[in-house]
């Protein structure tokens, strides 16, 4: 599902801001993006992350400012060589006397001499998860409430489809009876057909029929599916993840839409077969985007 988020507060002498974006996966991918004084607890943000989320491709990312800006991670501070510098004007003052020039090193001319000043890098500080965690809840909180209004429109849009599955099974559940009725008299009529007038055997007759009914009964397909599409309306009407559920329940549906189909041998039921399988479609792509 797709959402977003961002939060900040103090943390580690400064101003972290975080920022979370997700969008649609099957199963829970987290990439972090963080700043320096947060990499340390990468771990725990991943740890946060699954306790919170099922599923999406998340990018957590954030920047870290510290409240005096000569400071922090990205500050440098200028470094003096003191037994450098002296052994430079010694080397100098060596160099005039052997020479015979006078000695008039400046300041000026040591501090320019290699390793005398140089910058380094002010070590960064560490952030606490104590810190980190009240900023990175309230980024998912932002998220998970923008991920829950899309759910609302998604489970709307899947109940919507489920029930027009339901609509096309109670067509096929009404003419299924009829079915066996119709495929009985035509076997008669090419069993008379083919005998002309001899009496035709009634048993025998009966007895293929039966065999004929079970071939192409489909009523222990009709219960399932509508065991699933019950199951999966009472999913959408609760508050917990179910984009895992809904996923294998559609799976299921497709299976026994398929074999209602494989024993149709009646165009009205066939029809609506067709028209399940394009409902069932559009579930399908919208159950991935389901946490």
């Amino acid at each position: 599902m797709t959402g977003f988020g961002a939060a900040d507060g103090a943390v580690a002498g400064g101003r972290l801001h975080l920022e979370v974006k997700s969008v649609n996966h099957r199963h829970l991918n987290v990439q972090l993006k963080l700043p320096t004084i947060v990499q340390g607890l990468e771990a725990s943000v991943r740890d946060r992350l699954r306790a919170r989320l099922d599923r999406g491709h998340v990018v957590v990312s954030g920047r870290w400012t510290p409240e005096d800006p000569g400071e922090g991670a990205g500050a440098q501070e200028i470094q003096v060589d003191v037994e450098r510098a002296r052994a430079v004007l010694a080397a100098l003052r060596r160099l005039g006397e052997e020479l015979g020039l006078p000695d008039d090193a400046s300041l000026e001319f040591v501090a320019r001499q290699p390793e005398v000043l140089s910058l380094v890098q002010a070590e960064a500080p560490e952030a606490a998860w104590e810190e980190v965690a009240p900023v990175l809840d309230a980024a998912l909180d932002a998220l998970i409430a923008t991920r829950a209004r899309e759910g609302q429109a998604l489970a709307a849009e899947l109940g919507t489809r489920l029930r027009n599955i339901g609509l096309r099974l109670e067509l096929v559940e009404a003419r299924a009876p009829e079915r066996v009725i119709r495929e009985r008299d035509r076997l008669r009529e090419a069993v008379a057909e083919l005998i002309g007038s001899h009496a035709v055997d009634e048993a025998r007759l009966a007895q293929e029929v039966a065999l004929m009914a079970d071939r192409i009964d489909i009523t222990e397909e009709t219960v399932r599916l509508r065991t699933h599409l019950d199951a999966a309306l009472g999913l959408l009407e609760g508050d917990a993840p179910i984009g895992k559920q809904l996923g294998f329940l559609a799976q299921e549906m497709l299976r026994e839409i398929n074999t209602i189909g494989s024993k149709a041998n009646d165009a009205p039921i066939a029809e609506a077969v067709i028209a399940m399988k394009g409902e069932h479609e559009k579930v399908r792509e919208q159950v991935e985007n389901l946490e």
